[in-house]
């Protein structure tokens, strides 16, 4: 990396920005080791959402282990930790996942829960360790005119709604999600802007990108209730209520011609609950879906199409028909300021143009509480594509450590450094010219109230 003048201002020397992006660089290398334990140990511990406590306690050792002051137990495993700057005219949020996803017959995943990090989120942290490292021991945080925040969020998988439901009702979360959580319990109300990023999946000949796409959804409990019967001497007796969810998901289907390209709508029930036994008429069945797209009218729109169909299901049979909507996370609002930096930065690192890529797809068709919080501040998750076999699935393996442990904490510091750099002068015009589709007391009141 080529080395312009040094920056003298009064009688501080400066080192230029590009200097301070091979010192953190140089940083994150030193203690590769040390950034490769933590991923693998969490790697080797995972655990579902709201209950990351072993894999935030290996966090906060690293922490200890780095000298830096940290805030514990936040949304029940969160964990926090605020490093100031030279001057603090912004906050930058530097945002990782604790969570692991459940896939039962993935060889790494865990007997007893089916939990296994088929999904990266180690890489994600050891990426947020090697950022602290770089920060720490470089120096460059003394040189940047704004403090980082860096944050370990529970929950970003959407999963185990029941339990999540529980939570909720005893007073410990009201969002599932972690970043969700946060955002209520005022943890981003003196935050300016977030970053992170996430491994992927490609067979593109690019292995990064900028930024990427991602739907909203609203999840789906549906409950149908029969009447039990025996279900060979004399089913006439009985309502058959695992019909009834049979004919509503057949309706659902009967309105897939009807959701607009453009909305990328997707919706895909599973039935949780089938029956009792098999001679018995099945008088409690559930099931669970989200209906996901691309805008929040869009979500909406097939929300109605969607409940129309399960309450067909019940009608057509007797029934009845419960469905309770959940809020689940809000489309990705992609910041163009932000990607075209990450994207410069990622053209360095993996060398070439054609070695990344500004927008990984037209497509988001998975989901993220990131986008919660790309709708009220700029926002960006980078993608790095270090694996194979595809996300959450039992062939999922990392093809690539240096890419998703090492490269991806590189990343996100260089993007600081560019933020927060000569009087953080890029990041106030990032901040500036953003303009969020709601404020965080809009988001807590809106979003925040479909149960």
């Amino acid at each position: 990396m080529q080395k312009p003048e040094r920056i003298i201002k009064g009688s501080d020397f400066m080192r230029s920005k590009d200097e301070l992006k091979q010192a953190v660089c140089e940083a994150i290398d030193l203690e590769r080791d040390r950034i490769f334990m933590l991923g693998d140990s969490i790697a080797a511990d995972p655990e579902l959402g709201y209950k990351e406590f072993n894999t935030a306690a290996k966090f906060i050792e690293f922490l200890e282990w780095l000298g830096l002051s940290y805030r514990s137990g936040i949304a029940r495993t969160g964990v926090i930790s605020k490093s100031k700057g030279r001057k603090s005219i912004l906050n930058v949020a530097l945002m990782a996942e604790l969570d692991a996803i459940i896939v039962p017959g993935h060889p790494d995943a865990n007997p007893l829960t089916g939990a296994v990090h088929a999904c990266g989120h180690n890489c994600m942290m050891a990426a947020l360790a090697g950022v602290a490292i770089a920060m720490k021991n470089s120096g460059a945080l003394r040189e940047l005119d704004g403090d980082i925040t860096l944050m370990a969020v529970p929950a970003e998988e959407f999963i185990e709604i029941e339990f999540r439901k529980a939570l909720r009702q005893s007073g410990e979360i009201w969002f599932f999600g972690g970043k969700q959580e946060f955002i209520k319990l005022g943890e981003l109300d003196d935050v300016d802007m977030m970053i992170m990023q996430h491994s992927s999946s490609s067979d593109s000949q690019y292995r990064a990108g900028a930024a990427a796409p991602s739907n909203g959804f609203i999840a789906k409990l549906v409950r149908y209730v029969g009447k039990k019967a025996h279900a060979g001497a004399s089913p006439h007796e009985g309502i058959n209520a695992l019909n009834a969810a049979l004919i509503g998901i057949t309706a659902i289907n009967a309105q897939r011609e009807t959701f607009r390209d453009d909305d990328h709508i997707r919706v895909h029930p599973i039935i949780t609950r089938g029956g009792d036994l098999v001679n018995i008429v099945p008088a409690d069945v559930r099931l669970e879906t989200y209906v996901r797209g691309s805008s929040v009218d869009a979500i909406m729109d097939a929300s109605k199409k969607v409940d129309r169909a399960l309450l067909a299901g019940g009608d057509a049979v007797g029934a009845r028909t419960e469905i309770t909507d959940v809020t689940g996370y809000l489309p990705a609002l992609l910041n163009e300021n932000l990607i075209n930096l990450m994207y410069d930065n990622l053209k360095v690192l993996l060398g070439g143009r054609n070695a990344a890529t500004r927008i990984c797809s037209g497509l988001g068709g998975g989901s993220s509480d990131q986008g919660d919080v790309s709708q009220i501040m700029p926002s960006l998750q980078a993608f790095f594509n270090c694996i194979s076999g595809g996300l959450h699935t039992e062939e999922y393996v990392i093809t690539d450590k240096e890419l998703a442990y090492i490269t991806p904490a590189k990343a996100l510091s260089m993007l600081l450094i560019d933020i927060l750099y000569d009087g953080a002068r890029t990041g106030l015009e990032i901040k500036e010219s953003f303009k969020p589709s709601m404020s965080i007391s809009e988001y807590l009141s809106n979003w925040g109230s479909l149960g």
